[in-house]
């Protein structure tokens, strides 16, 4: 079996890569980072080691590189004959990969291939994979539409896996945390015979999609907003000081209640969940940056994202959501000259009336509560 995987870096390598080896597929890894693609190319095994305290390694071999900025050809070649596409590249790079996997799916209807292919987004964004498929589909025929309505899956996923940014003499060598979870769809998937081992097919798929958003990306975000407030440059540096850990815990207390009530969670449950995205955020052989987790805080800020959706929703059920409050205000003094939207949402807040920033980058409405976050801003 192949696939093509979108995104070579660390996740594409550390995560979707590894399971896509473990059940036997020959991968090509689709970038434009020539060292990493050279590498690639010039190798027939590289290794994952696993963030413990037991540092056991996995040996990755059947693999190739492509670069699509030298060889879109290649790419869409791949495509024609791969069983399965997958990302991790990053939400705001999809669009810029849409035209290759349209023009993939279209040799495939030219070459009457019948045999089904998926395409899955592994992105940390709701509708991931139904973005992708909007872009794509843009590049279609009405012969490519017709085709791919019958062919081509493009089913929605879910993936949880800390891939810490990390500097190796060997290029391909990646770590990451022991923890891993790919969660898809099943009721969009075209390749029926296909049943990955390491990923969890569901039907419904928006809890678990929520549930890993509100629970490790907030609590993710969280500590790096919380602990830059303090300071701290790391993770594990931030968690190790209990004003951090207290910030953290009471926000996933506070997403925990509205995603019991929103969608039945066991209790007891969730919170085992949540004690454990707290261990894996203090593993101690996983040094990972505030400012990696911490970028991008106006896309974080977004109406359907990690904190003002479960603002939103909490306030409608009349939850709490005070500590969630909290945190909006940490973001909105974050400040990172390295990141363009960090300095961005400065330059707004210098520029204009802080309830215009307030509304134009969150989408909010709502009068009270866009002057309870302006009061958290100046908390």
């Amino acid at each position: 079996m192949k696939a093509v995987h979108f995104g070579a870096g660390n996740i594409g390598r550390g995560f979707i890569g590894e399971i896509l080896h473990k059940n036997g597929f020959e991968v090509a890894f689709v970038d434009i980072n020539e060292t990493i693609i050279n590498a690639l190319n010039e190798r027939d095994t590289y290794e994952i080691e696993y963030a413990d305290d037991k540092h056991e390694r996995l040996e990755v071999s059947g693999f190739k590189g492509i670069n699509n900025g030298q060889n879109p050809d290649a790419v869409v070649e791949a495509i024609e004959h791969a069983d399965i596409v997958t990302t991790a590249i990053g939400p705001n790079v999809l669009p810029y990969i849409a035209e290759l996997i349209a023009k993939g799916i279209a040799k495939r209807r030219e070459n009457n291939n019948e045999r089904p292919i998926d395409v899955i987004a592994c992105e940390n964004m709701i509708g991931g994979t139904d973005f992708l498929h909007e872009k794509v589909a843009a590049f279609f025929s009405e012969e490519d539409k017709a085709y791919a309505a019958e062919k081509v899956g493009f089913p929605n996923a879910a993936v949880d896996r800390i891939v810490p940014i990390q500097n190796h003499e060997d290029p391909l060598f990646v770590s990451v945390e022991p923890f891993s979870e790919w969660v898809i769809d099943q009721t969009d998937v075209k390749t029926t015979d296909i049943r990955l081992d390491g990923v969890l097919y569901v039907d419904d798929l928006q809890p678990f999609i929520e549930r890993k958003l509100f629970s490790v990306n907030t609590g993710h975000a969280t500590t790096a907003y919380t602990g830059k407030f303090y300071g701290y440059e790391t993770i594990d540096e931030a968690l190790a000081d209990e004003k951090v850990l207290a910030q953290l815990r009471n926000v996933l207390g506070e997403t925990g209640a509205l995603l019991v009530e929103k969608w039945g969670f066991d209790q007891d449950k969730h919170q085992a969940y949540i004690e454990k995205i707290v261990g894996r955020f203090q593993n101690p052989y996983i040094s990972d940056a505030i400012t990696r987790v911490a970028r991008t805080p106006i896309r974080k800020l977004g109406y359907d994202e990690r904190f003002i959706r479960p603002i939103r929703e909490a306030k409608e059920r009349g939850l709490s959501y005070t500590a969630l409050l909290e945190t909006v205000g940490f973001i909105f003094n974050y400040d990172d000259p390295a990141d363009d939207q960090s300095v961005q949402l400065k330059e707004l807040l210098n520029t204009k009336p802080v309830n215009e920033v307030i509304k134009e980058v969150t989408g909010l409405e709502d009068e009270a509560l866009i002057a309870e976050i302006e009061q958290a801003i100046q908390k």
